[in-house]
C-alpha cells in the first residue's frame, strides 16, 4: 500500500519538493532533522588527510576519481567515514560520495552526517536521484557559479523507510547500478578503441597513402561489406617508400613531396571588432555569421550554424570566411580545425589559409583532425600553443592531386563508417544511463517490490 502526502496536514508550503507516492510505513522529515550539516573547517595545510575536491568525484557515480588534479581552497571542511558529500556548486553535475575514509574536502562540497534513524547508504543514493537532482538545481544563484544553498537544500523533504528497508534498498542500488556501471564502461572502453581506429586510420591515410592498410577490406568501406569491419585501400602495397625527416610522418611514398604549410599559403589570424559586446557590430539579419570558438566546438567537420550574426560594421572589422574554407582554432578547444559551410567571420581565436587551394580544404581538415602534426608543440587542447609560425612551420606529406582526392574520399566514407558504429554504441549507453537513474528513483521512493 502506498499514501500520498498531505501538504495541507504537515505544515509544508505548496510547492515543496516531493517524489510522489510512498509506502505507507515509510515517514518522513525535512532533511535537515534528518541529517547534521558538519560545520568544522580548518586551513588547508593544517591536516595530513587526504583532499577531496568535486574534481575528485564522478558524476551520478560518486566514484573516487584518483587521477584527477584539484586545488585545493584556503579553508577545507573535515569529514569521516560514513559522511555524504553533496557538491552545491554546479549540482546539476550530481556529485554525490559517500565517504569511506576521514578526509578534508572543499568547501562546495556540503558534509551530511545522517541521523541514527537514517543510513548513509540509502541517503547517498536518494540526493544522487535525477528527481532530487534536477529540483535542487532549479534553485541556484549565480550564472557563471551556480550554487544551491544549504537553507533550500536542507528544507527539502526526505523520505524515511524503516532502518531495515533502507539497507535492503541500499544494497539493490548497490548491485544493480555495479552491474549497469560495468555495462557502461566496456561500452566506454570501446568508443576509445574506436576513437584510436580513427586517428590511426587517418593518420596513416596522410602519413603512407592508400598503401597496405591494416584490415583490408575496400568493399566494406564502400559499403560492399558488414559496417565498419574493413576500411582498405585499393592502392599498390608495394610502392616505393622514403624517409620525410619529419618524426610524425615517418616514411612516405617516394613521390610525395614534404612542405611546410607556410610554403603552401600563409597563415593568417582572425580579427575581431572592438569592444566586442558593443552591439554595434551585429545584426540578426546581418550576412555574416559571427563565429565563435563553442560554435566550432559544436561542430564537427564543416560549420553550418552559429548563435550570432554580424553587422555590415562588424563584418568589415573582422576577417571573412566563405563556404570551402578552412580554419582551425588557436583558442579554447585549441587544434580544432573546421571548414566554413557558411559565410562567416572570424576573431583572433582562429589562423586561416587565405591561399589554400580549394582541392587542399578536406586534406588538410583531416591531417589537423588526425592531431599528429601538433606532436611536439605540447598537448592537444587547451594546453596546445598554436600561433600563425608554429602552425606555419608544421610540414606534411603532399601527395599529387589525383592522390588528394581518393585519399579524402576514402577517408571521408571510413569515418562515416566508424561513426555510425560510434552512434550506435552511444545510443547504448545513453540508454543504460536512463534505466540507470529511473531505477534509483523508483528504488529510493519505495515504488519497487
Amino acid at each position: 500500500m502506498s499514501v500520498a502526502l498531505n501538504i495541507s496536514e504537515s505544515g509544508l508550503q505548496p510547492g515543496v519538493f516531493w517524489p510522489g507516492r510512498l509506502p505507507s510505513d515509510w515517514r518522513v522529515k525535512r532533511l535537515k532533522f534528518a541529517v547534521r550539516l558538519v560545520s568544522a573547517k580548518a586551513a588547508y595545510g593544517e591536516s595530513d588527510l587526504p583532499y577531496m575536491g568535486l574534481e575528485h568525484i564522478e558524476s551520478w557515480t560518486g566514484r573516487y576519481l584518483e587521477d584527477e588534479e584539484a586545488s585545493p581552497d584556503g579553508v577545507v571542511s573535515h569529514f569521516e567515514p560514513g559522511d555524504v558529500l553533496f557538491g552545491k556548486l554546479r549540482p546539476y553535475l550530481a556529485k554525490v560520495h559517500l565517504a569511506r575514509h576521514r578526509g578534508v574536502c572543499s568547501t562546495e562540497a556540503l558534509v551530511l552526517r545522517a541521523s541514527e534513524e537514517l543510513l548513509p547508504e540509502y541517503l547517498r543514493y536518494f540526493l544522487v536521484a535525477p528527481v532530487t537532482i534536477e529540483h535542487i538545481n532549479s534553485s541556484t544563484y549565480g550564472s557563471k557559479m551556480p550554487r544551491a544553498s544549504w537553507d533550500f537544500i536542507g528544507n527539502q523533504l526526505q523520505p524515511l523507510p524503516p532502518l531495515g528497508q533502507q539497507q535492503k534498498i541500499a544494497a539493490f542500488l548497490d548491485r544493480k547500478t555495479a552491474e549497469i556501471d560495468t555495462l557502461i564502461a566496456k561500452k566506454r572502453r570501446l568508443l576509445d578503441r574506436l576513437a584510436e581506429k580513427r586517428t590511426a586510420l587517418i593518420t596513416r591515410a596522410v602519413t603512407k597513402g592508400l598503401t597496405n592498410l591494416p584490415g583490408a577490406n575496400l568493399n566494406a568501406a564502400k559499403g560492399g561489406g558488414p559496417k565498419g569491419e574493413g576500411m582498405d585501400s585499393p592502392s599498390n602495397p608495394d610502392a616505393p617508400m622514403k624517409d620525410s625527416g619529419i618524426e610524425w610522418l615517418g616514411e612516405i611514398p617516394a613521390h610525395w613531396d614534404v612542405i611546410a604549410i607556410k610554403w603552401i599559403t600563409p597563415v593568417l589570424r582572425g580579427a575581431s571588432p572592438r569592444p566586442i559586446d558593443d552591439p554595434i557590430y551585429f545584426d540578426d539579419e546581418g550576412e555574416y555569421s559571427w563565429v565563435r570558438i563553442a560554435d566550432v566546438t559544436a561542430s564537427e567537420m564543416r560549420l553550418e550554424k552559429t548563435t550570432q550574426r554580424l553587422s555590415e560594421l562588424g563584418a568589415s572589422l573582422s576577417v571573412k570566411r566563405h563556404p570551402g574554407d578552412l580554419f582551425l582554432s588557436i583558442a579554447g578547444s585549441v587544434g580544432k580545425p573546421i571548414i566554413a559551410g557558411i559565410k562567416c567571420c572570424i576573431h583572433d581565436g582562429f589562423v586561416y589559409f587565405p591561399r589554400l587551394p580549394p582541392e587542399l580544404s578536406e586534406y588538410l581538415f583531416w591531417i589537423f583532425k588526425s592531431g599528429q602534426p601538433y606532436l611536439g608543440l605540447g598537448k592537444l587542447g587547451t594546453q596546445l600553443n598554436l600561433n600563425t609560425d608554429t602552425v606555419g612551420g608544421i610540414r606534411i606529406a603532399l601527395p599529387p592531386a589525383d592522390e588528394v582526392h581518393e585519399i579524402v574520399d576514402w577517408i571521408s566514407d571510413s569515418v562515416e563508417r566508424l561513426d555510425e558504429i560510434h552512434e550506435r554504441i552511444s545510443n547504448a549507453i545513453a540508454r543504460l544511463e536512463e534505466y540507470r537513474s529511473a531505477l534509483i528513483t523508483n528504488a529510493v521512493t519505495g515504488q519497487i517490490k
